[in-house]
């Protein structure tokens, strides 16, 4: 086993033990191949065209609710009517308030957003699935209980590898899809971490700091963009109260180790992927390096990948305008298809 594997599943043990005995859980140079596909890196600065009323608006979408599996299940829906709807998964300890409205309003103008609360997730009920392929069917009979025949989907992070599986597993439902800095699972060789990195990450409850170092780059820009994302999500109502229950955590943390045994990847299923995909990661992302997203962008047969320079695992909130427009120019590229 790797090296960073072997740290990755140290620093998720870590997480569940110290979880356990939390009152709530809280949020929490790559080798670059040569031969890739569909690939552009992406420069410049942090900048976002909605205007602080047009977020406010994002943000202040009430909560809807809906019974799947015999669990209420917390979610919001906006957006242009009578468009194709995008359902968005999120990140390991991620709730719906995590999401950038800066990122949520360019996709909003052009299309139908779902965001949810998976079971045991922020304001809703049950456990979290503890495997990918559980995430994943839940995910899966959400979109039912909606009664949706078929969505776009956008995973990020641990979202990302479960809209995988959601696209291999149910692809009559799956038309299109978004994977922001993610993983298929175990891609041999994977860069070394830093070692800072998995003790920040699975402290029970992460300080502005811990996000900041996780998820941005190393430098003033993109720190800077770091603390404005930051900010923004103090949009949400009730933000601060929102949380993934300690048992929840446990079994997405278990799910994730699960993806790193070589047997679980999912990578080579991804040859079999018929929906067109668009990856996209920050260069500099210290928890899902950019090598995973080059693996994928390899295995998938319609693929596009994007790098964003000067940017780290929250790529998608530094530069939440320019993504959110690639996002909509994606979709309607292969709207026909």
């Amino acid at each position: 086993m790797s090296t960073p594997i072997r740290y990755l599943l140290a620093s998720i043990a870590i997480c569940i033990s110290a979880v356990t005995h939390a009152a709530a859980a809280a949020t929490g140079s790559d080798s670059v191949p040569a031969a890739t596909r569909g690939a552009a890196a992406v420069s410049g600065t942090y900048t976002t065209t909605a205007g602080e009323a047009k977020l406010a608006k994002i943000a202040s979408t009430p909560d809807r609710y809906v019974e799947v599996d015999g669990m209420r299940i917390a979610y919001r829906l906006f957006g242009k009517p009578g468009t194709r709807p995008l359902v968005l998964l999120q990140r390991f300890r991620g709730t719906m308030d995590d999401w950038d409205p800066a990122l949520l309003e360019p996709i909003a103008r052009e299309r139908t957003v779902i965001l949810f609360d998976s079971a045991g997730v922020g304001r809703s009920e049950g456990i979290n699935p503890d495997s990918i392929k559980g995430m994943s069917d839940f995910a899966s009979d959400f979109i039912q209980a909606l009664k949706l025949d078929s969505v776009d989907v956008l995973g990020f992070s641990m979202g990302g590898i479960t809209a995988q599986e959601l696209a291999l597993d149910h692809p009559a439902q799956i038309g299109r899809v978004i994977i922001a800095s993610a993983s298929p699972g175990f891609v041999v060789d994977p860069p070394a971490t830093p070692p800072k990195v998995w003790p920040a990450a699975s402290r029970p409850v992460n300080t502005d700091d811990d996000f900041l170092y996780l998820f941005f780059a190393d430098s003033n820009s993109s720190q800077a963009a770091g603390r404005a994302h930051l900010d923004r999500l103090k949009l949400w109502p009730g933000s601060a109260s929102s949380s993934v229950s300690a048992n929840s955590v446990r079994a997405q943390s278990r799910a994730i180790q699960s993806m790193f045994a070589p047997q679980m990847s999912l990578l080579p299923r991804l040859s079999s992927m018929s929906q067109p995909v668009l990856i996209a990661d920050g260069m500099h992302d210290l928890l899902m390096p950019t090598h995973y997203s080059y693996a994928m962008a390899k295995a998938i047969p319609d693929a596009k990948l994007i790098v964003y320079a000067d940017a780290g695992h929250g790529f998608l909130f530094q530069y939440a305008s320019d993504f959110g427009a690639e996002i909509v120019k994606f979709l309607e590229a292969t709207e026909a298809r």
